[in-house]
Formats: structure tokens, C-alpha cells, sequence
């Protein structure tokens, strides 16, 4: 059975804007669209009708948020299959476990202040960091950029260990199928206790962990390179903190993809401080993939 993509809709402008991201990316792939709406939404997000819905959140009943999202995404992909769901539990819970049979999840990034460009959700936080596939958050609002035009480059963070097969493949994945430029890139530092006063030293300790900054970043890419031939791939090794790297990576990005580990036996959020930042103030969509240990 072909797993679908599955996009969270609350009715909000953010949520419309994943709804468009979504049925772009599953009719690109060929998946069915499946868009859920989880009843206790606003809970979470303090929910605003999108322009054009009508009324307030209250007045808005679920059967219309869904309805009139369907009708969006066959106006905007009309060959799509899709499907929709009113699911009458909170987000969270609903949200991961549609997860567990779904090609990834797709949730609009937004907060409940002022601040709602910078910061994301608690919903979009806590699916990210707990579901069993990839989770594609929508980050901003005004700067967001639906759609395939914007798609033009894929970045790629690799790990301190090249165990992230799963987002190498996803993202060779996501620039094979919008004939996009994939950017691996791989942060190293030069602990402060390494380095030496001396003038004809100084450099080698530095010299040494960008030499195993390549290594790794060569390692985690070679198996995914060798299957997408056809992937144009830039490595970048980068000296500073990867969360730096990756911030100015994904300035006019179309997505930016890394791994999140996923213990056995762990419970609670499992996102890791580089991808919890990312999703809080990357300048275009986060993909954020489970890896197993």
C-alpha cells in the first residue's frame, strides 16, 4: 500500500500554507494526500480562521476546516488523490500516530505571541521530536515560500557520526525529485585546549579536524551520492557551530534537512539542540528525520 502524506490543518494562514506545500511535494511523488484535523487544536496554538474561512475559531467547525481544505488542495493539484479526516482527540497523539503510516508529516510552524514568525508551535515541537517519519515544518509566515519555485536547493546537515542514513536519503530524495542542488554541509571545531602559541603549530590542530570533518561528510554521503547520479551535490565543510552553519545555510533554501536520533526505551521529546533551534528560527521549511540507533 502506498503510504500518504499527511498535512495537520487548524483552518490558520500558516496551516493553508503546509496544506500548499504538502499537495505540491505528494503530487511531485505520486503519494495520496491525506489532511487531518485534530479537534482540540486550539488548545495548543490559539487557532485563527485564514482570511476568507470566516468567523472566529470558535464558530468554525471541523467539517468546514477540512472541507475547505480538500477543496483547496484539488484546486491547486487537481489529478491529486485526497482524502480527509476530522479526528476527534488532541493534536499531538493524533498527529504521531498518523504518523506511524504515513511517508512524513507536514505542519505549519507558528507560535501563540508577537513573536509567531521567530518561534515555533508546541504542536510542530513536539511531532518533530517524537514521530516515527519525517516531519516537514513550514517555518514563518510572510517569508515562507509554498510550492516548487523555491526549491531550488536542498541543504543537508550531517551528523558528528555519519549514522544518518535516513536523512542523506531523504534529502538526496527530496533534490532528485525537484531537480534541486543538494548542500551537505559538515561543522567542526577546534577545541580551545588544542591550540598552541607556537607559530609553526598553530595551525595543525585546526588542519586535523577539518581533515575529519571531510572524512565524515564523504562517508555519510557516498552510499546515498552513488544511488541519485543525477543529484548535483556541493560539500561544504564549515568551521564554527553547526547550528551557525546551518542558520546561514538555510537563507534562501527551499528545505533543510537533518537527523533526529530515536533511543529505544526513551521516552519525551528526542530532537537534539541543533535540530530544536533550527526549527525555531531557520529561514525556510525543516525536515526533520528519525534515525534509529
Amino acid at each position: 500500500m502506498e503510504l500518504p502524506l499527511v498535512v495537520g490543518v487548524d483552518g490558520s494562514e500558516p496551516a493553508l500554507r503546509a496544506l500548499d506545500w504538502a499537495a505540491d511535494e505528494a503530487a511531485l511523488r505520486g503519494l495520496p494526500l491525506r489532511i487531518v484535523y485534530a479537534s482540540l487544536w486550539e488548545r495548543y496554538e490559539g487557532a485563527a480562521p485564514a482570511e476568507g474561512l470566516g468567523g472566529s475559531s470558535e464558530q468554525v467547525r471541523a467539517d468546514n476546516i477540512v472541507e475547505t481544505a480538500a477543496r483547496r488542495a484539488h484546486r491547486r493539484e487537481p489529478d491529486l488523490k485526497v482524502s480527509a479526516e476530522v479526528l476527534r482527540e488532541e493534536s499531538v497523539p493524533a498527529l504521531l500516530r498518523e504518523g506511524r503510516n504515513a511517508f512524513a508529516l507536514v505542519v505549519g510552524g507558528r507560535g501563540r505571541s508577537g513573536i509567531a514568525e521567530l518561534l515555533l508551535g508546541s504542536v510542530g515541537l513536539a511531532v518533530a521530536a517524537r514521530a516515527d517519519c519525517p516531519v516537514v515544518v513550514l517555518r514563518g509566515s510572510r517569508g515562507d515560500r509554498a510550492g516548487t519555485e523555491a526549491r531550488h536547493r536542498v541543504v543537508l546537515g550531517v551528523a558528528e557520526q555519519p549514522r544518518n542514513t535516513q536523512a542523506v536519503r531523504f534529502a538526496f530524495q527530496e533534490a532528485a525529485v525537484h531537480g534541486a542542488v543538494l548542500e551537505a554541509v559538515r561543522a567542526w571545531r577546534c577545541p580551545a585546549y588544542e591550540t598552541t602559541d607556537h607559530p609553526l603549530l598553530a595551525g595543525e590542530p585546526a588542519h586535523e579536524h577539518e581533515r575529519r570533518a571531510t572524512q565524515t561528510l564523504d562517508e555519510a554521503l557516498r552510499a546515498a551520492a552513488s544511488e541519485h547520479p543525477g543529484v548535483e551535490l556541493h560539500r561544504r565543510v564549515v568551521e564554527g557551530t553547526a547550528r551557525t552553519a546551518l542558520l546561514d545555510a538555510s537563507s534562501g533554501a527551499g528545505l533543510l534537512v537533518v537527523g533526529a536520533r530515536r533511543r529505544q526505551g526513551h521516552f519525551g521529546l528526542q530532537l537534539g539542540r541543533v535540530a530544536h533551534t533550527l526549527l525555531h528560527h531557520s529561514a525556510c521549511p525543516v525536515a526533520v528525520v528519525p534515525e534509529r540507533d
